[in-house]
């Protein structure tokens, strides 16, 4: 019996990170396929062409994407899109749900090198327990001036959903920097442990 569950486990531990993975990639394809419904029924290529043309949504996605970021990139774009988030911080539910998510995307996509650059290891929630972190920022701002210290700001993500979690001010003193890279961390997170990468990336 424990041969047999030893096994299941095993096959367990290859087929849920699957299933996941695969659910996750038909989730996304299917929401980039939901532009397909932007274009009028008369202008589909069903009733243009006289048969459709497979993925034609994921592609139409990509090219509002490019359009999108080649406007926003250059002077009339950013002036634009600044009346539009202008417009959208005056109604109060919207920018309630709008300026968090905008706020949290800029700092995951920036290049920033301060943000989630780093893998930290910090005594958190009391001393002797220790917990994995990312470091976000090392400039707080108004919060170094209050407190007269050197602090970092640093994410704490839940397990097993790294994207939500909290984020603390934590001295300098205090943070232990790691060696291992966002993605093994995350790695480490997801698996509740189990997977735990060693020096030089190996797991």
């Amino acid at each position: 019996m424990k041969k047999l569950r030893t096994i299941i486990v095993a096959g367990l531990l290859v087929w849920i990170p699957l299933g996941i993975t695969i659910f996750a990639v038909k989730l996304l394809i299917d929401l980039l396929g939901q532009t397909y419904l932007l274009i009028p029924v008369g202008l589909r290529p069903e009733n243009l062409l006289g048969f459709s043309i497979p993925g034609f949504g994921i592609i139409l996605a990509i090219i509002i994407l490019l359009g999108t970021g080649l406007i926003a990139a250059n002077y009339l774009g950013k002036t634009l899109v600044e009346a539009w988030e202008k417009l959208l911080d005056k109604i109060p539910l919207i920018r309630s749900i709008y300026n968090p998510l905008k706020k949290f995307a800029e700092i995951v996509l920036s290049d920033q090198t301060q943000s989630f650059s780093k893998v930290l290891l910090i005594e958190y929630p009391r001393k002797g327990v220790y917990s994995l972190c990312f470091q976000t920022s090392k400039e707080v701002g108004e919060i170094k001036g209050k407190i007269g210290d050197d602090v970092v700001c640093v994410y704490i993500p839940t397990t097993p959903n790294p994207t939500s979690g909290y984020i603390i001010m934590v001295s300098k003193d205090e943070v232990i920097e790691l060696e291992m890279s966002v993605e093994d961390a995350i790695k480490m997170i997801i698996s509740l442990g189990v997977v735990v990468p060693a020096i030089g990336g190996k797991e």
